[in-house]
């Protein structure tokens, strides 16, 4: 008779590698609050998603900047699910800047990401009902274990003695995408206040590594803060009528 495997300790949910996860999966996963197991205080976390694909494409070298616009290699492909279906919005749109491929469909781009790492054994997705009648589907988070280990590495390149010059080019990119982006249960407002000349050098640390990221990463990180600034405007104009 063969038992199921027992479900992996937190520990061995450590182990588990990260390398083959795109970097807007793992900002995704950043966004989690590892107790609750699920999303917290990362209201705009599909624009951080869409600036990570956005990121993830140019390092791959499958768009550039082009006098502003984001100009795709055609037919180009990564293999990966969720850029390659931002390629092909990318390919069949009109031309659009940075800033403008962050908001534009970017709830697209997140859902991609959420089936992805629930097809991965990330994620746990539940269907339910609203009010019984409109089925929606919940994700919960199922390795908190790994998430706790990529948070650590993330916080340590921004916070850590390690010289920004030695640290991680995908650490130094999530740190200032998580930062930019507010995820405040990750990096809350008073440390990236505290750490905003280290967040300059992780930009210069990522385009040092990466050529590709030289000018992208610099120009990708205004647009966030541009559409997350946008967004906050608007939710706050709603709230107060």
């Amino acid at each position: 008779m063969n038992l199921p495997a027992p479900a992996p300790t937190l520990q061995e949910e450590a182990l588990v590698p990260h390398g083959s996860l795109s970097l807007p999966a793992r900002l995704f996963l950043l966004g989690f609050d590892t107790e609750k197991g699920r999303v917290s205080g990362a209201p705009d976390l599909a624009l951080c998603v869409r600036a990570a694909a956005l990121v993830e494409l140019a390092r791959r070298r499958v768009v550039s900047d082009v006098d502003g616009v984001v100009t795709p290699v055609f037919d180009a492909r990564t293999g990966d699910l969720v850029l390659d279906e931002l390629m092909e919005l990318v390919e069949e749109s009109r031309p659009r800047s940075w800033r403008t491929w962050i908001g534009y469909r970017s709830g697209a781009t997140l859902d991609t990401v959420r089936r992805q790492l629930a097809t991965e054994g990330y994620l746990l997705a539940e269907r339910k009902r609203v009010l019984g009648l409109f089925p929606v589907t919940r994700y919960g988070l199922e390795r908190a274990g790994f998430v706790e280990v990529l948070r650590a590495e993330v916080l340590g390149a921004l916070e850590g003695a390690e010289p920004a010059g030695q640290v991680d080019e995908d650490e130094a990119v999530l740190a200032v995408l998580a930062a930019t982006g507010k995820l405040r249960r990750l990096i809350p407002g008073k440390a990236r206040r505290a750490h905003k000349d280290r967040l300059d050098d992780l930009v210069a640390r990522a385009g040092d590594l990466s050529p590709e990221l030289d000018r992208s990463l610099g120009d990708i990180r205004a647009a966030l803060a541009a559409a997350v600034k946008a967004a906050e405007a608007a939710r706050a104009s709603a709230g107060g009528g």
